[in-house]
């Protein structure tokens, strides 16, 4: 029985053992694993922070490469912008060197002229004084030969005077009758030939001289850097507005200004409008471009037919149909040797109701033809013919009256008269045409005002140049700055207008700006 005991002690105590054994056994597998996954885990995040890294030197490197792309093209465009605002400098440079030239070769040929003509006043004085001698010594001989023909005649001076002016009465009598006989053929075959010259030569010089005027628009900016913006990148803002309003835009050496030109009136208005609604808002760019030619095409077409029906109310007339109206409309930007279409129209209208009202004709229909006579002039520029063939088949069109298209054929002499109306129309398109003040001056002489203007200033001290700008309308006087101070150059400018104002005669008012500035001048090498 005790050896049982003992046994059943020793193997609980075994067991005891192999549990606490296996327990450590236990422990020591588990931290072992542990140790195992922690290590797979910490060669994991190794790889993955190595990765990373990787990742990370390879996409700082893209950056530096990107980075340093585009720094070296910002470089080539500004060197290249730089490059192109010198080269513009330099041209400004040698066309105001030019045009100093120009003006220092004026001014010796005027001096060389002053002493030609002080020269010629000294001869003209010594010829004059020779000339008084040479009198007096006629007169006296003259009048000892009046003595003499006294003695030898035995006629006394008044009745020798007496004699001869009765026999020259009767010669002359005669003479003067076949004289003024022939002469009155003469002009009778003459004045007409003479007549169609003299016009002749007359509109033609007219007309040369007030195309350029009539078909062209100057446009200021607000300052150069706006004439840049309307140019855009590459011309992409300029081409975008000529091709949406069918003209051409002339960006010249004009400081600060652009110069529209086009044939058909109503385009280059679109134009107009167009351009200074751009400079006001300052957003240019081809879709607004688009945007704003239509919405001012729209208001214009809107505009024209309100002014053309004005028109026709103002001369009371009816049954007009719209498209005439709105062609109507289109002569208020129409120009004929300066004069406005649309009001010469209105005047004749006006013309011929007054005089057919005088000679018993229909007055009505004397105005509508007076009206209607150019309206040709409103698409002549797209259709090919004379304007009174051009308006006489578009009132066929619409079908007027036989007679009143007669009559607008006719105003020209293109078509033989058939009626009182179609010699009554000729007469009143002239009429309205040569009173005085109708038609404005020629541009040769314009360009005499413009060329008197800058000539006022330059005789002034201190001037360097001078600019006559938008028209006539303002010049800009530039001045030496070591010569003229801040305050004289105030001065300056009220002596010029004083000059302009005694010595010129011209419209509305001319600004007159002094710019005094000193410029320091470096160049890098």
């Amino acid at each position: 029985m005790g050896d049982i005991n003992v046994s059943v002690g020793s193997v609980i105590l075994i067991a005891v053992l192999l549990v606490l054994v296996g327990a450590a056994v236990g422990i020591f597998i588990s931290n072992y694993i542990t140790k195992l996954k922690q290590g797979a885990a910490n060669r994991s995040a190794k790889k993955i922070i190595s990765d990373a890294e990787k990742e990370a030197d390879h996409l700082l490197r893209d950056a530096r490469v990107s980075a340093k792309a585009e720094t070296i093209k910002m470089r080539e465009e500004c060197e290249n912008e730089l490059r192109d605002r010198r080269r513009e400098q330099a041209n400004v440079e040698k066309r105001l060197a030019q045009r100093e030239e120009l003006l220092d070769n004026r001014a010796d040929k005027m001096d060389e002229k002053i002493k030609a003509v002080e020269k010629q006043e000294h001869e003209t004085t010594l010829l004059r004084e020779r000339l008084t001698a040479r009198e007096q010594e006629l007169a006296k001989n003259i009048s000892r030969q009046i003595d003499e023909l006294e003695r030898i005649s035995g006629y006394s001076r008044d009745e020798a005077r007496e004699v001869l002016l009765e026999k020259l009465s009767n010669e002359v009598k005669n003479e003067s009758g076949i004289l003024v006989r022939n002469l009155l053929e003469e002009a009778k075959n003459r004045s007409e030939r003479e007549a169609r010259r003299i016009l002749t030569y007359a509109i033609q010089r007219y007309a040369s001289d007030c195309t350029y005027e009539r078909t062209t628009a100057t446009i200021p900016l607000p300052n150069d850097e706006m004439k840049g913006r309307i140019i855009g990148r590459e011309g992409r803002n300029i081409r975008a507005i000529e091709a949406a309003t069918g003209v051409s835009i002339l960006i010249d050496d004009t400081p600060e200004a652009v110069v529209i030109s086009c044939f058909d009136p109503v385009r280059k208005e679109v134009a107009r409008q167009l351009m200074e609604r751009l400079i006001n808002d300052g957003r240019i760019h081809p879709t607004r471009v688009e945007e704003l030619v239509r919405k001012i095409s729209k208001e214009l077409d809107e505009e024209l037919f309100q002014v053309g029906e004005a028109a026709v109310l103002e001369t009371g007339i009816q049954g007009v149909p719209q498209q005439l109206i709105k062609l109507l409309g289109r002569l208020k930007y129409r120009y004929s040797f300066s004069q406005n279409v649309l009001k010469h129209s209105l005047e004749t209208a006006y013309f011929m109701g007054m005089i057919a009202a005088e000679l018993g004709l229909d007055e009505k229909k004397a105005k509508r033809i007076g009206l209607f006579h150019d309206i040709g002039k409103a698409i002549d520029h797209e259709v090919e013919g004379p304007h009174a063939q051009i308006g006489a088949d578009l009132l066929r069109k619409c079908n007027e009256a036989k007679d009143v298209v007669n009559a607008v054929a006719a105003h020209h002499g293109e078509v033989e008269p058939e009626t009182l109306y179609d010699i009554l129309i000729n007469a009143c398109d002239t009429l309205s045409a040569s009173r005085p003040g109708a038609r404005s001056e020629t541009t040769e002489l314009y360009l005499k005002r413009l060329e008197q203007l800058e000539s006022i200033a330059h005789e002034f001290s201190g001037v360097e140049s001078c600019f006559a700008l938008q028209a006539g309308r303002e010049i800009r006087v530039v001045v030496t700055p070591e010569k003229i101070s801040e305050g004289e150059a105030q001065m300056l400018a009220k002596d010029i207008c004083a000059r302009i104002e005694k010595e010129m005669t011209y419209p509305g008012q001319i600004k007159v700006t002094i710019i005094r500035e000193t410029r320091s001048v470096e160049y890098a090498k």
